[in-house]
């Protein structure tokens, strides 16, 4: 490239050029604590936007972009020598040894009831915990009496201390699978493989047995780390497929085994499995401790299976510790922390999102705590308000919640004066925060108002929030800014990308509604898409599919060298199947997925996910859209999930409903009352106003409360919509509608 961008390392001399692969040069010789905690993160007016590459677009393709503090090249670690996980949480423990690593609600085993209290575990312990699970677990395996050694898992079992040095993408460590909830002994054993370039994987529930027999099968695990209700049923899975998961010769209980507990044992070593917990292995490596085997950059730190959208099995994707370092970097880059941030650890940790934010509180030396045993959103904020974490990640439907519950008690409330004081108080507080670009302090409202809104929900010390994964309205967005006195940022990711490469930083105010810039670690590009009508030409930025490339990307799916090849091309570069805008500030915009888009009987072609986030991203009375449509008709239908929260005052306001509707059925017989269907459809599609065409409106609908479920296996575990499946489940009520034609036939939209 030939011409050189301004950088911060322009700015700043502890900053490493950018043709380094690290951020810090460090000629001062300050402290990685200083660097950490008080230089980073970068200055929000350098990293908060994304900037094109002059000389680098090719046809087709758009120019390459980079984070705006740092164009001139990829970043992949903080410094040279934190180039792994395992580096990265060894140097959270040699900074703050004593401070609190993780922290959970306490159990009492013995009278099977919670303790309303939070417990902390600190680094130190940590530390020695991962290291005496690690002892114990290769003790434990060696000495295994259902050892094969003609199976090569099991080999590798054997010559771990041989090989770790030579392991790489190709030829890695026997896996090690956990299963369970959130929970400190997830990390534990999370940080003890990492530690030891062991390989770790991860079941969940709503994989079903197929597919956790897949997983199992397909990787040869021979142990999992499980909470003691999953071990009941993986020992059925066993006896039920001996041969295919023949590898499988040892659990770990993550709770305590009792004398209670002799019949599941004594069935597990019917199955050829050996059964224990996870305090008792850690006492035995204790006793026998183990060399450190510590991993390199090009370790493979875990395979994280995903659920397609195809019904086939699922896809590992392979990440090796560099991806895992990049990640960590690019949080503490760009995010705002500190060493007394204290996360809360809600979205599961099975799935990537979640470890990317859990293993980068460990480089700032902040605490990471879980919800209770068995934890549902239902108990979620009481363990907010015992625990008051500064930081919390989560899906948009909980803060589509918060939300809701906050509007019934204050700008919707029945009360004249509660209406009057809080819309006041919020509108003051998003004016200010849109002039200064901070949380909008206001003396008055942030003592009275505001503080009793955050204490209700346990919100008393969040900085910030995080959400991504599915689409979230700008509009929520800036009321709970607004009305908690927060930061928020929205973000975007996936599996082959250790989760977030886009963030839209929490006080960046004209970055709202939008994912934000591009991560140092990983540089973007945009694909020409003239058949779906998006274009590199178009106004207001180009558009088309994004591709990724850089250190914070998947080495390979495994075992898969066809959908290696067919999602990768030679140069590097990932096809995320995500349609994307660059806005002219540098920000990402995702619109739509590549391939989902069919033509309407009158020759239109119509993208349903670009439409479904539309609606959802206007209308905070939506919870879900499943947009239909096919060539024999000239309209689209819906599948919409409704707020029951949101839905009532609604009624009640806009369609002067009088009835009792406190019934779930009551409630949808009403919302699907053909006056009262028109009612809501026009109000939605008023909202969405010019942002779509007219044949890309919905003219039907059917209402239900969460109509896409798992259990429906309409969508993925990460709430992906299965359209084929769908259309098949909803099949009744998409022949109702086109038999009952257009609502709005005659009617203005």
């Amino acid at each position: 490239m030939s011409v050189k961008l301004p950088s911060i390392s322009d700015l700043d001399s502890n900053y490493a050029s950018d043709e380094k692969d690290y951020i810090f040069e460090n000629p001062e010789g300050l402290s990685v604590e200083t660097l950490i905690n008080h230089i980073l993160p970068v200055p929000e007016e350098l990293s908060g936007v994304s900037v094109k590459i002059p000389g680098t677009a090719k046809p087709g393709f758009s120019e390459i972009y980079r984070n705006g503090a740092f164009p001139n090249g990829l970043k992949s670690c903080i410094l040279p020598e934190l180039d792994t996980y395992h580096a990265i949480f060894n140097s959270g423990v040699s900074r703050h040894p004593n401070s609190p690593c993780l922290a959970y609600h306490e159990f009492d085993y013995e009278n099977d009831l919670h303790l309303e209290r939070y417990a902390t575990i600190s680094y130190t312990e940590v530390q020695e915990r991962k290291k005496n699970l690690v002892g114990g677990l290769f003790f434990l395996l060696e000495s295994n009496n259902y050892k094969d050694l003609s199976l090569e898992a099991h080999q590798k079992i054997v010559n771990h201390s041989r090989d770790y040095k030579s392991y790489d993408k190709d030829n890695f460590s026997f896996v090690v699978t956990f299963y369970s909830g959130n929970r400190p002994e997830w990390i534990i054993a999370d940080l003890a493989c990492s530690s030891s370039t062991i390989t770790s994987t991860a079941l969940y529930d709503t994989l079903g047995p197929k597919s956790s027999k897949f997983i199992l099968e397909v990787t040869e695990s021979p142990v999992i780390i499980a909470s003691k209700s999953k071990i009941s049923n993986l020992i059925n899975l066993k006896k039920k497929n001996p041969q295919d998961l023949k590898a499988l010769i040892m659990m770990v209980s993550m709770d305590p085994l009792t004398k209670h507990d002799a019949a599941l044992i004594k069935e597990a070593d019917a199955n050829k499995i050996k059964v224990f917990d996870i305090h008792q292995v850690e006492k035995i490596g204790a006793i026998f401790p183990r060399e450190e085997t510590p991993p390199h950059a090009e370790s493979i730190f875990t395979i994280t299976f995903t659920s397609g959208t195809t019904g086939a099995n699922p896809k590992g994707v392979v990440l090796a510790q560099k991806a895992a370092a990049a990640a960590i970097s690019s949080i503490s880059i760009l995010l705002p922390h500190h060493s007394n941030f204290k996360e809360f650890s809600f979205l599961p940790l099975a799935h990537i999102f979640e470890r990317h934010m859990s293993a980068s509180v460990f480089l700032f030396g902040g605490s990471v705590a879980f919800p209770r045993l068995g934890g549902t959103p239902l108990t979620l904020f009481e363990d907010l308000k015992l625990w008051k974490p500064t930081f919390m990640a989560n899906v948009p439907r909980i803060f589509s919640k918060i939300e809701a519950s906050i509007k019934a008690a204050t700008v919707d409330s029945t009360s004249k004066l509660n209406r009057a004081l809080y819309s006041q108080a919020f509108e003051k507080k998003r004016q200010k925060q849109l002039e200064n670009g901070n949380k909008g302090e206001h003396f008055i409202y942030d003592q009275t108002l505001i503080k009793k809104l955050r204490k209700n929900i346990g919100f008393d010390n969040i900085e910030y929030c995080f959400t991504g994964g599915a689409p979230i309205s700008p509009d929520t967005i800036k009321f709970l800014k607004s009305s908690l006195g927060i930061g928020f940022s929205q973000g975007y990711g996936s599996s082959e990308s250790f989760a977030g490469v886009l963030m839209a930083l929490p006080l960046h105010s004209s970055s709202t509604g939008t994912c934000g810039a591009i991560s140092p670690c990983v540089e973007a590009r945009l694909r020409d898409l003239p058949e779906m009508g998006y274009r590199l030409t178009d106004k207001g930025g180009p558009r088309g599919e994004m591709l990724l490339r850089g250190p914070q990307m998947f080495a390979q799916y495994f075992k898969n060298i066809e959908e290696t090849e067919k999602a990768t091309d030679k140069e590097g570069w990932f096809s995320t199947g995500d349609v994307v805008q660059i806005t002219e500030a540098g920000y990402f915009v995702v619109i739509d997925r590549v391939k989902n888009f069919f033509k309407l009987a009158q020759g239109e072609y119509v993208t349903p996910e670009k439409i479904e986030n539309t609606y959802l991203t206007s209308n905070s009375i939506l919870t879900q859209v499943y947009a239909h449509g096919n060539s024999m008709q000239s309209y689209l239908v819906g599948i919409v999930g409704i707020d029951p929260v949101t839905i009532v005052p609604f009624l009640r306001k806009q369609c002067n409903v009088t009835a009792d509707l406190s019934n779930r059925e009551t409630l949808l017989e009403i919302c699907n009352k053909r006056d009262i269907r028109t009612h809501i459809l026009l109000y939605i599609n008023t909202n969405v106003g010019s942002k779509l065409n007219g044949f890309e409106k919905l003219h039907n609908v059917f209402f239900d409360i969460e109509p896409l479920r798992l259990e429906r296996d309409v969508i993925t575990p990460t709430s992906k919509l299965k359209r084929p499946v769908a259309s098949k489940f909803f099949k009744p009520q998409i022949n109702a509608m086109y038999e009952e034609g257009s609502i709005l036939k005659n009617l203005k939209l």
